[in-house]
């Protein structure tokens, strides 16, 4: 077991590695892609990165295809540039990051409409006792002063 500082600063070279490597590789199936993440194991054995692709569902796939394809290849020039001595293992993980940027914007849309529909209801609406309904400390000197208007006149 490693240090987690060490490891997560494998992480982030494997990331930048992955990055740089990426640009060498001459496979046409390669789309546009953009590294998010990596993630390294305690024992560097084992490396998942994370990526984005520009484009639809086949873009997507033939990216994958091409990086799996160029994986053995980017093991190796990352296990060297690492100096481990065994080179970690690459699982490519599809990082869907704009499927869920547009589920929060969905989310956000339908809470502003649903404030927006609150305060509708609310603009004309009155409250039900004082707009104040907590005592206040003018408020007990007021009944003080009251109740003993009150007693002087009943005498």
């Amino acid at each position: 077991m490693s240090d987690p500082a060490k490891t997560r600063r494998h992480a982030e070279r494997v990331k930048e590695l992955v990055a740089s490597l990426v640009r060498e590789i001459k496979d046409p199936r390669l789309g546009m892609l953009t590294v998010t993440d990596a993630r390294i194991t305690g024992d560097l054995r084992d490396a998942h990165v994370y990526y984005t692709v520009l484009g639809d569902q086949t873009e997507q796939a033939s990216t994958a295809a091409a990086l799996e394809s160029a994986k053995g290849m980017l093991r190796t020039r990352v296990g060297h540039a690492l100096r481990l001595r065994h080179s970690p293992s690459l699982t490519f993980v599809l990082d869907n990051v704009l499927d869920h940027a547009k589920e929060i914007d969905d989310l956000l849309a339908e809470a502003r409409h649903r404030d927006a529909e609150v305060q509708r209801l609310a603009a004309d609406k009155k409250y039900a006792g004082d707009a104040d309904p907590y005592k206040s400390e003018d408020d007990e000197d007021d009944d003080a002063a009251d109740e003993r208007v009150g007693a002087e006149e009943k005498r």
